[in-house]
C-alpha cells in the first residue's frame, strides 16, 4: 500500500515556474512514478514518468519545459515546470505502479496559468 500526498500547486504567470512535489509512503523504490494532469473539461492526460530505474519519458508538450525527478532516501518525486503556459493549467496528480500493475493516486494540486 503506497500513499501520496501532493504539493506545490498554485496561481503563476506565463512564463513563470513551479515545483510540484509528491510525499509517498511504503517501498517507493519499488514503485514507477508519474505525474498526470487533467484540464477542465478534459481527459487526464500522462505527463511524465520515471522509473525503478530512473528513466524519463514526457509527453511532446511539455519536453523541454519539464523535469521529472525522485529522491528514493526521501520518498519523494517531483517535477519541475519552468516556461509555463496557460495550456498547463490542469490539476496534477501523482501515480505510483508497481509490478503487480497496482496503483495508487494522489488527491492532486491544482496549477493555474494566468495573467
Amino acid at each position: 500500500q503506497v500513499q501520496l500526498v501532493e504539493s506545490g500547486g498554485g496561481l503563476v504567470q506565463p512564463g513563470g515556474s513551479l515545483r510540484l512535489s509528491c510525499a509517498a509512503s511504503g517501498l517507493f523504490k519499488n514503485y514507477h512514478m508519474s505525474w498526470y494532469r487533467q484540464a477542465p473539461g478534459k481527459e487526464r492526460e500522462l505527463v511524465a514518468v520515471i522509473t525503478i530505474a530512473s528513466t524519463t519519458v514526457y509527453t511532446d508538450s511539455v519536453k523541454g519545459r519539464f523535469t521529472i525527478s525522485r529522491d528514493n532516501a526521501k520518498n519523494m518525486v517531483f517535477l519541475q515546470m519552468n516556461s509555463l503556459k496557460p495550456e498547463d493549467t490542469a490539476v496534477y496528480y501523482c501515480k505510483a505502479r508497481g509490478s503487480h500493475a497496482d496503483e495508487y493516486w494522489g488527491q492532486g494540486t491544482q496549477v493555474t496559468v494566468s495573467s
